[in-house]
Parts: C-alpha cells; structure tokens; sequence
C-alpha cells in the first residue's frame, strides 16, 4: 500500500486479523457498561481466568498503585479501586499479551514495554499526589499511550521506519508524532485511540491515547491528557538516568497547570517512577 493511501481507520479496521483482545476482556469490558451486571458479576468472569486474576492483584498490590492494605480477591479490588479501573487494569493487561505475536523489526517489546511501563507508573504516582479517590485509570492510558506505534510497525513499516530514521536524521529534537505525521499525515496516537475504539476502550482511554503529546486538544478529559503528557516525559527520564528537565520531550506549561504538578517535584517523581517500575515489569510480563 502506498504511504499516501494509509489512513489511522485504514490500519485498524481489520485489527481482529493482526490482534484480538481475549474473550474475558471483552465481556468484561461489555459487562461494566451493563446496568444488569453487578460488581459480584465481573468479579466472577475475571476470577474464572487463574492467571489474569493472579496478575490483577499483583498488579493492584503493586507500588503503582499504592493501597495500604493488602488486596486478597477480585472483589476486593473492585472495592477499592472501583469497577471501571478493575476494567481498565483487565484490558491493559490482555492488550500487552494481545501484542505478543506481533512480529516487527523496529523495536523490541521489551524496548517498547520499559517506556510505556515507565510511564503507566509515572502517570499513577501523578495523579495520586492531585486526587487519592480518582475514578480514571491513569495506570492504564500510560501504558496503552503509544499502543498505535505497535500497529504502525507492523501495518505500515516501511512508513514508520521512514518516520524514526526522519527523527533521528532532525538536526533539532523533533518528535516521532510530527515525523509520522510528516510521512503519513497521521500519527500514532490517532492510530492508538482508533484500535482503542474497536476495542470499545472508554473515551477518557482515548483521549490519553490520542493528544498525550498536545494535550491542549482534550476535548472532555483535560486532566487526565495532561497527566499522560507528563508521564511520558518522566518515563523519558526515567530511562535514561536523568532528572533534568531539559532531557525530556518538551512540557507544555499549561499541562503542569492542569494536572496540578508542581515542576519541582518532578525529580522526584521521576525518581520515585523508576524504584516501582522494575517490579512492575517483572509483573505485566510475567507468565
């Protein structure tokens, strides 16, 4: 296919042929938007797949997520964190096995995993520290945020390799969003939150995934975008041993503003992302 035939909806609409979420996680998701579905319900289908339930607590115990006391069951979980971030948490961890038989010779999965890790952890110490009692699931659009670069990759390599080789060539740090969309006229967050549709994703999830690097274009989840946006630059940070600002794609001032981050406190989560992300890893990819 020509690169000027490549569209975002083009690259998704036939996903179910390059990657499907499991069962559970589509019932799951089907079942919290369902008023006849109580908690007890989807406590019960997650609770009927061992391994997913065993990598929900451990992922709910984790530092990530920073509860006090111990999480022992399903139900347990949807009580503390709430249904929809229980939803969120099922998914994301489907999606990353999803992905695992995807073949591309860009990046590694370990390569791309550190990063969005990295910055799940991140955005769940960020918006921890603005609002305890939060409804939304930052952990989990931190770590989907770039999940369009896996299907550009596998869809439309030759564009995409086209796009890195243009960021690396840039004599000033260009990011990877304005190289795609220098080569497609699209870029893989519009990817990401188009497969996040089709996979029937809340729109909070979509707008993460689509404006996490303009997030003044959030249309109704400002807070969480810019959350995002911060996140990722710490990730940045995170991976390559730094706490100076000036290391990291650019912060747009408006975005500290928004999610009510104070720059100087930056360092440390940055440094506090990096203590959790290890044990973090080690959980989302474990068998």
């Amino acid at each position: 296919m020509e690169t000027h035939d490549l569209t975002a909806e083009g690259l998704t609409a036939d996903i179910k042929d390059l990657v499907t979420l499991p069962d559970v996680a589509m019932r799951i998701a089907r079942m919290v938007e369902d008023p006849n579905s109580s908690a007890t319900d989807i406590g019960r289908e997650i609770s009927n797949d061992a391994a997913l339930t065993a990598r929900v607590l451990r992922i709910a115990n984790s530092a990530a997520y920073g509860q006090n006391r111990k999480i022992a069951t399903v139900s347990r979980a949807i009580t503390v964190l709430g249904v929809r971030q229980v939803r969120d948490l099922t998914v994301g961890l489907t999606a990353v096995r999803a992905f695992d038989g995807i073949s591309n010779d860009l990046v590694t999965m370990d390569v791309f995993w550190r990063h969005s890790v990295l910055c799940a952890v991140a955005a769940g110490q960020i918006a921890a520290r603005r609002d305890a009692a939060r409804t939304e699931s930052p952990f989990v659009a931190g770590l989907l945020h770039d999940i369009g670069q896996l299907v550009m990759f596998s869809r439309a390599p030759d564009a995409a390799r086209a796009s890195l080789l243009m960021m690396a060539d840039a004599p000033h740090d260009l990011g990877l969003y304005l190289c795609e969309r220098a080569v497609l006229n699209f870029d893989h967050g519009v990817v990401g939150a188009s497969l996040a549709r089709n996979w029937g994703l809340p729109e909070s999830l979509l707008e993460c995934i689509e404006f996490h690097h303009e997030p003044h274009l959030a249309r109704r989840f400002a807070a969480d975008v810019a959350t995002v946006h911060i996140a990722n630059s710490v990730a940045v940070l995170a991976e390559i041993g730094s706490t100076e600002l000036g290391d990291a794609p650019a912060l747009l001032p408006a975005a500290l503003k928004t999610a009510r981050v104070d720059a100087a406190d930056l360092p440390e989560i940055v440094m506090q992302t990096r203590d959790a992300a290890a044990e973090i890893m080690s959980l989302l990819l474990a068998a």
